[in-house]
């Protein structure tokens, strides 16, 4: 071209140059067995079948996307053909195992089921299968998305997969097992691919990154294992996006900016402030995620997650059951050192019903404020002090079984004073508890204190309430009522329930509650009647009062 800076052959080598870059996903598939990650069990039973010469005719690989289905595929083709084999291992060299691996081997077929779906492609194959490898003593046919042939090419192929010739072998690959008729499935021998743990597929990078030699923190391999989702092959990929979004210096603040995660740091500071109950951490926290631009679907299904790990770390000793780095866990450990598990399962109760109301809202970034400070402001079913009650013999609730005779009422009960310091004290532990748990507090209301003497708490629920007396005297509402009660008046408390006459019920809260409603609405009555502007109205008019509202301004 006249006038161009570059004459034709160096524009071409230009081309050449841009296209012949080999992706991570591709450059780093494993070659042999014993490269495969994440899938132990495949490895050993292919080997031990290879060795014991007892390979199945007929394998079909399922799984998730990326975990190795067609890298193993193509192995174990390698393995059969490779002249040079050692140790059940190709050796990666020659020129049939090069083949292979690019795809061009005459002996191995590579057959994509989701384009080659019909009959004619499957009679074609029923065709090939008769003719013998053009070399060596194997002839192989991968059948990729197996789970996309139609029902009459399934049916073309039963007979063939059945009893094919002594040099054929056939290998299936699906992430749809469900879709194969089961007149295939058992003509099979199944392997089951499982999710990579995301602590292997960060290992796996860190190996990547340092034969590559690519800058790296920690962390950030771990935020692009995380986003994989239990997926090698997408891992990859996203390792060759950050890679080129960093420069090669991979940093978890940068990959979060790319891959629109959320910050790492700012999300354990929100954590922090609602476990340690602190309200203005918690709004900075969340003020700052959402400057950042943070999903709050995404945010809370992050806290979600975070609160699951901080619960298996407090329960059990092995720290390889949370895919979260040894300095994630660490400051886990730290934040809730001071909690018990029952009070990250409530926080867990609360975020799943915050994640329900936020499906829901018009505002998300309000109902996710609301959400987390209704977290970081509820009590502590478990304080401290809880947690020193438990460690002594009298903290273990002594709850009574329900008797299955029916319980005695005691007629000679007398309804104490609603004045009397013990009533009051009741009554306010009642409000406290609708206040946390609405159903358990109406519960309470109709019932009356009966004793309140060395920490032994008795209540009385009227005789002709035997379903609500039943109800109560349940183990399990028991306990829950002994640890709100440990929360608000503190540890060593015992609980039993009697049934009473009705009479002595008219001195349970919800009975005080109502009296003291009519008692205010007759004291505003009177009041009302005694003015003098009503009572010259009444005496002009001849009028009388018939109800009082209060008007609202």
């Amino acid at each position: 071209m006249p006038g161009h800076p570059f004459n034709e052959r160096e524009i071409f080598n230009r081309e050449v140059h841009k296209v012949t870059y080999e992706v991570i996903a591709r450059r780093w598939r494993p070659q042999d067995l014993t490269k495969l990650v994440g899938q132990d069990h495949i490895r050993t039973t292919l080997t031990n079948a290879l060795k014991n010469n007892r390979l199945h005719h007929a394998l079909l690989f399922t799984g998730p996307r990326g975990t190795g289905k067609t890298s193993t595929a193509r192995i174990v083709a390698k393995t059969l053909r490779c002249p040079n084999i050692k140790d059940f291992a190709p050796c990666n060299q020659c020129q049939e195992c090069e083949d292979i691996m690019a795809g061009r081997s005459v002996d191995v077929i590579e057959i994509d089921g989701a384009s080659h779906n019909g009959v004619d492609a499957i009679r074609e194959l029923r065709d090939a299968v008769q003719f013998l490898p053009s070399s060596g003593t194997a002839k192989v046919f991968i059948i990729d998305e197996v789970h996309m042939l139609s029902t009459s090419a399934f049916n073309a192929l039963l007979k063939t997969l059945e009893e094919p010739p002594a040099h054929v072998y056939f290998i299936m690959a699906t992430t749809e097992a469900h879709k194969i008729p089961n007149t295939i499935l058992s003509r099979c021998q199944r392997y089951d691919f499982r999710r990579i743990p995301t602590r292997v597929i960060a290992a796996h990078l860190q190996s990547i990154c340092e034969k590559d030699q690519v800058q790296f923190e920690p962390e950030a391999l771990w935020l692009v294992a995380r986003q994989a989702d239990g997926s090698m092959r997408d891992a990859q990929s996203l390792l060759d996006q950050v890679i080129n979004f960093t420069n090669a210096d991979l940093k978890s603040v940068a990959i979060g900016e790319s891959l629109g995660l959320t910050s790492r740091p700012t999300l354990f500071s929100l954590f922090e402030g609602v476990v340690s109950g602190s309200v203005e951490k918690t709004l900075r926290s969340l003020e700052q995620l959402a400057g950042n631009q943070t999903d709050p679907k995404l945010l809370l299904q992050d806290f979600m997650e975070l609160l699951r790990c901080s619960v298996i770390l407090k329960s059990s000793n092995s720290r390889s059951l949370v895919d979260l780095p040894d300095s994630e866990q660490e400051e886990l450990l730290k934040v809730t050192q001071e909690l018990k598990t029952e009070d990250l399962h409530l926080f867990f109760d609360m975020a799943l019903k915050g994640a329900q109301d936020l499906a829901r809202s018009v505002d998300s970034v309000m109902t996710l404020e609301m959400v987390t400070l209704r977290m970081t402001s509820a009590p502590r079913l478990w304080s401290q002090a809880a947690q020193t009650a438990q460690s002594q013999p009298i903290a273990q609730p002594k709850v009574e079984e329900p008797s299955s005779q029916r319980p005695t009422v005691a007629p000679s009960f007398q309804p104490p004073d609603p004045n009397a310091p013990n009533a009051q004290k009741f009554r306010e532990l009642v409000e406290k508890v609708k206040g946390m748990n609405g159903l358990v507090g109406a519960q309470l209301e109709n019932c009356v204190l009966t004793n309140l003497e060395n920490k032994q708490v008795t209540l009385g629920v009227a005789s002709q309430h035997k379903f609500l007396f039943e109800k109560l005297n349940q183990p399990e509402f028991k306990k829950k009522v002994l640890n709100y009660i440990t929360s608000f008046w503190g540890p060593g408390y015992l609980l039993n329930l009697t049934m009473v006459d009705s009479t002595a019920t008219e001195s349970s809260p919800q009975k005080l509650k109502e009296q003291d409603m009519r008692d205010e609405e007759s004291s505003l009555r009177r009041a009302v009647e005694r003015h003098p502007l009503v009572q010259k109205v009444n005496s002009e008019f001849n009028t009388e009062i018939q109800s009082i509202k209060e008007m609202k301004t």
